[in-house]
């Protein structure tokens, strides 16, 4: 069976299993991704924007805490506006497994882009900053995960 091929890699039985594994584990997500202007680096403390929106995914109740990934890429090639390289901008990407109501994701949504505008208020109040997020959900069909994550988490948040 090794040796079989697939018409496509979705068909492997291996996926099953993990798609499976995904399941007995719940909503392993969210993933929050933030992109920002390289022009902010000496502006946004970036590892301080991912660990107060790690905080307040975590309280939120729809979202497993083992599943909560927060991380930010710099981006040094954009163009904004005027194209003044005054601007800058944070969009923040929240990818969450199908399947809550529209209402709960309508509140995780919120609740991370207000966490993301509090702490960005005094950047804001000095610099040219636009602020964006979006939720897009993801199909857990053909988003096999696996982790042991789990396994070693502390009982503190």
């Amino acid at each position: 069976m090794l040796n079989k091929s697939f018409d496509s890699p979705l068909q492997h039985p291996l996926v099953s299993v993990l798609v499976n594994i995904s399941k007995k584990f719940g909503e392993a997500m969210p993933h929050i991704h933030i992109e920002y202007s390289g022009n902010l680096e000496q502006v946004v403390d970036m590892t301080a924007l991912c660990e107060a929106l790690r905080k307040e995914a975590v309280y939120i109740d729809a979202l497993p805490m083992p599943g909560v990934r927060v991380r930010a890429s710099r981006v040094d090639h954009y163009a904004i506006a005027d194209g003044n390289p005054k601007h800058g901008f944070v969009d923040i990407s929240v990818r969450l497994r199908e399947g809550r109501p529209e209402d709960v994701k309508q509140d995780v949504i919120a609740r991370i882009f207000e966490a993301a505008r509090v702490f960005l208020h005094s950047a804001m109040d000095t610099h040219s900053i636009g602020l964006s997020a979006e939720l897009r959900e993801i199909n857990a069909g053909l988003s096999p995960k696996c982790g042991t994550i789990r396994e070693h988490l502390e009982d503190s948040v």
